[in-house]
């Protein structure tokens, strides 16, 4: 390396930028099927999946798969996304997070508070959407249940999802927001500067 490049610390590995982007792309995939089935306005989104027929198929294997994938990573990432004190301090002073006046809040780890909020609405929101989505699917599993359940569980389908695409949303603004995080999702790594200044409390522990 040489002396003018700035020196580069991994937050992501390999398996792990893996496991985020086929997450990412099942989302995507499943939030432009959904939204096909979910209004006529919007079932031209359907053709994207060789028409009506083939999206309605389609949409809950991805969705298997999506709950798959972000079971995997949810379970490498649950133990760094525990709530502690600073957390809370760090939600109390959310004014300044939003006005880039880090110096005064309390030394964030691996992840932020508001990175653990979107964790674990992420994962009510999975959660929400297999249970819902295994009730109205109705080549295998809709025969099973009676009518008024099939309308609750479709109204919990949409809403979670509802939320998940927001939060979504949010996750994108929020890494394109803070210069450098898209970095980590690409290569793997991010400079010592991003880490001390983002997440220092996390780059201290990994330098050690």
């Amino acid at each position: 390396m040489k002396d003018d490049e700035p020196k580069l610390i991994v937050r992501y590995t390999a398996n792990e930028r893996t496991n985020h982007w086929i997450t990412a792309i099942t989302f995507v995939l499943l939030a432009l099927s959904g939204l096909a089935m979910f209004h006529p306005a919007m079932f031209w989104l359907s053709a994207l999946f060789g028409g009506g027929q083939w999206n309605r198929i389609l949409h809950p294997f991805i969705g298997v798969v999506m709950f798959a994938s972000f079971l995997i990573l949810a379970l490498r990432f649950w133990h760094h996304n525990h709530f502690d004190p600073a957390d809370r301090v760090w939600l109390m002073k959310f004014r300044d997070v939003l006005a880039k006046r880090e110096d005064d809040l309390p030394e964030v780890g691996r992840y932020n508070a508001g990175q653990k909020l979107l964790f674990f609405l992420m994962v009510v929101c999975l959660v929400l959407l297999l249970a819902s989505g295994i009730v109205i699917w109705r080549r295998y599993f809709s025969i099973y249940f009676p009518i008024e359940v099939i309308r609750l569980a479709s109204v919990v389908h949409a809403v979670a999802a509802f939320a998940l695409i927001v939060g979504i949303i949010i996750h994108v603004y929020a890494a394109l927001w803070v210069k450098g995080s898209i970095r980590a999702m690409t290569s793997g790594t991010v400079t010592w500067g991003w880490a001390k200044k983002h997440h220092p409390r996390w780059f201290r522990e990994s330098i050690k």
